[in-house]
């Protein structure tokens, strides 16, 4: 009896000791446990290739607003909408009766003008050659009838000045075709009162047979290298259909009120397939001269500062300002002070301070 006892008793304190041992390993286990593991990815450069679709406007190369210099009444208007028209043909006629008077008057004052001074030069030359015989002719007599008669051959100067400008008046009564183009708008008949201060105007001229294609490129593309100078586009009238345009030119500055730079390329409207103030949808490949960095959306963390990525260095983490630029790929280029093999959070976020200790994890491709 004595002896199972301490059978019993050294069975006893063996199992002590295991379990002892086993609560200390677990407790081990627990304190390594504290360091995190996080998944990264290495940081490399891509090549910045993307097509984007951009809404656009098409315009026409020339538009003329046709308004009337001077007040009068339309005589005739010999053009109706959708008219093809040619540079400097008659489109309308107004009717000023005070401004043909006035430019008959103006001739009339003319030839007045021009006769005194005829007599004038006339009377001139007399004393002129009078006075050659000395002492016949005081020299102010002589002096007077000169003045009068330069003073004459100025008022002829001035009313050939004044036919000159009553000759442009009535020129103003008749309206022309500034270029070969189409009439798209008519805003009145014979017999309509128009002048100067008219909010429309009276006849609208178009070029079409070459069209502007407007687009506004955002920002943050404007800066991007386009692949090429010839681009695609289509027309919301005309689906299933794709035309093509050269780049003309580009604003170079941006618009304070949508940040965007106006980009604009010419179509060859040659048929007149297409119609100004037509909305297209431009299709255009962008892309930058040297290769680019790119992560994950995940990878990149915002709060109410900042926007950074997180970098794992010697097992510790640190906060990377970027700027964000291109999407591609399901991914967004950045700029920051990061250099290639960097090894980023896959998941950023900014529960995640500067300084913390991680277990790195590589991200599998």
């Amino acid at each position: 009896m004595k002896s199972s006892n301490i059978i019993i008793t050294l069975v006893l304190g063996i199992a002590f000791f295991i379990t002892g041992c086993s609560r200390g390993d677990k407790k081990k286990d627990i304190k390594d446990s504290k360091v995190d593991s996080v998944v990264v990815f290495t940081l490399k450069k891509e090549a910045v290739k993307k097509k984007l679709t951009f809404p656009a406007e098409l315009t026409p190369i020339e538009k003329a607003e046709l308004y009337a210099k001077v007040s009068g009444y339309v005589k005739e208007i010999r053009v109706d909408l959708g008219d093809h028209v040619k540079k400097g043909q008659l489109l309308a006629v107004l009717d000023a009766p005070e401004i043909v008077a006035n430019y008959a008057l103006a001739n009339s004052e003319v030839q007045t003008a021009r006769s005194k001074y005829l007599t004038s030069l006339d009377n001139y030359k007399r004393i002129l050659n009078a006075s050659k015989v000395e002492g016949t002719i005081a020299r102010a007599e002589l002096e007077k009838v000169r003045f009068q008669m330069l003073a004459d051959s100025s008022s002829v100067e001035a009313a050939k000045s004044k036919v000159s400008i009553n000759a442009q008046y009535k020129d103003y009564l008749t309206i022309c075709s500034p270029f070969n183009g189409i009439v798209t708008q008519r805003n009145g008949d014979a017999g309509t009162l128009i002048g100067a201060s008219n909010t429309k105007p009276l006849l609208v001229v178009e070029k079409v047979d070459v069209l502007r294609l407007r687009i506004p490129i955002p920002e943050t593309y404007s800066s991007a290298v386009q692949d090429t100078s010839v681009i695609e586009f289509s027309v919301d009238a005309i689906p299933g259909k794709t035309f093509t345009a050269k780049l003309s030119r580009k604003s170079g500055s941006i618009s304070l009120s949508n940040r965007t730079e106006t980009w604009e390329f010419l179509y060859q409207n040659s048929d007149n397939f297409l119609k100004p103030g037509m909305f297209a949808n431009a299709r255009i490949n962008l892309g930058r001269d040297e290769l680019s960095f790119f992560v994950p959306a995940s990878a990149i963390a915002t709060n109410l500062e900042k926007r950074f990525v997180i970098r794992l260095k010697d097992g510790k983490t640190e906060w990377i300002d970027v700027k964000s630029g291109f999407s591609q790929n399901d991914k967004v280029e950045i700029f920051g002070s990061l250099n290639e093999g960097d090894l980023l959070l896959t998941g950023a976020t900014d529960e995640i301070k500067p300084g913390a200790k991680f277990i790195v994890r590589l991200k599998k491709n």
